[in-house]
Protein backbone atom coordinates (compact mmCIF):
# COMPACT_ATOMS: atom_id res chain seq x y z
CA UNK A 1 0.00 0.00 0.00
CA UNK A 2 1.40 3.36 -1.22
CA UNK A 3 1.95 6.25 1.43
CA UNK A 4 -1.14 8.62 1.82
CA UNK A 5 0.46 12.02 0.48
CA UNK A 6 -0.90 15.35 -1.48
CA UNK A 7 -0.68 13.86 -4.45
CA UNK A 8 -1.83 10.41 -3.67
CA UNK A 9 -5.01 12.15 -1.91
CA UNK A 10 -5.94 14.25 -4.88
CA UNK A 11 -5.34 11.17 -7.26
CA UNK A 12 -7.64 9.12 -5.55
CA UNK A 13 -10.02 12.37 -5.01
CA UNK A 14 -9.75 12.97 -8.77
CA UNK A 15 -10.74 9.13 -9.90
CA UNK A 16 -14.09 9.61 -7.39
CA UNK A 17 -15.26 12.69 -9.08
CA UNK A 18 -14.56 10.59 -12.53
CA UNK A 19 -16.47 7.62 -11.22
CA UNK A 20 -19.37 9.79 -9.46
CA UNK A 21 -19.64 11.72 -12.76
CA UNK A 22 -20.08 8.46 -15.21
CA UNK A 23 -23.33 7.88 -13.04
CA UNK A 24 -22.44 4.17 -13.23
CA UNK A 25 -22.31 3.88 -9.39
CA UNK A 26 -25.82 2.57 -7.31
CA UNK A 27 -26.58 4.94 -4.68
CA UNK A 28 -24.81 3.13 -1.89
CA UNK A 29 -21.72 2.85 -3.65
CA UNK A 30 -21.71 6.61 -4.45
CA UNK A 31 -22.48 7.60 -0.66
CA UNK A 32 -18.98 5.42 0.25
CA UNK A 33 -17.56 7.12 -2.23
CA UNK A 34 -18.43 10.48 -1.54
CA UNK A 35 -16.97 10.07 2.33
CA UNK A 36 -14.17 8.70 0.93
CA UNK A 37 -13.70 11.93 -1.27
CA UNK A 38 -15.08 14.01 2.23
CA UNK A 39 -12.04 12.15 4.02
CA UNK A 40 -9.08 12.80 0.99
CA UNK A 41 -10.75 17.07 1.16
CA UNK A 42 -10.05 16.99 4.66
CA UNK A 43 -6.54 15.23 4.47
CA UNK A 44 -5.63 17.42 1.45
CA UNK A 45 -7.28 20.98 3.43
CA UNK A 46 -5.35 19.67 6.48
CA UNK A 47 -1.77 19.17 4.57
CA UNK A 48 -2.62 22.84 2.46
CA UNK A 49 -3.03 24.40 6.14
CA UNK A 50 -0.10 23.00 7.92
CA UNK A 51 2.14 23.70 4.77
CA UNK A 52 0.88 26.92 4.77
CA UNK A 53 1.31 28.00 8.29
CA UNK A 54 5.21 26.47 7.85
CA UNK A 55 5.80 29.13 5.38
CA UNK A 56 4.36 31.81 7.05
CA UNK A 57 6.89 31.26 10.08
CA UNK A 58 9.87 32.03 7.31
CA UNK A 59 10.78 35.50 7.78
CA UNK A 60 13.36 37.91 7.18
CA UNK A 61 15.60 38.55 10.29
CA UNK A 62 17.44 42.38 10.06
CA UNK A 63 19.92 41.11 7.91
CA UNK A 64 17.62 40.03 5.27
CA UNK A 65 18.63 36.38 5.51
CA UNK A 66 15.51 34.21 6.03
CA UNK A 67 15.18 33.14 9.30
CA UNK A 68 12.74 30.00 10.22
CA UNK A 69 11.23 29.34 13.73
CA UNK A 70 8.59 27.08 15.16
CA UNK A 71 5.13 27.51 14.34
CA UNK A 72 3.68 28.63 17.31
CA UNK A 73 -0.48 28.17 16.49
CA UNK A 74 -2.49 30.95 17.07
CA UNK A 75 -4.45 30.34 20.08
CA UNK A 76 -6.51 33.65 20.13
Amino acid sequence: MAKKNFETALRQLEEIVREMESGDLSLEQAVKKYETGIAHTKFCLDLLDKTEQKITQLTLDNDGKIEESAFEKDLG
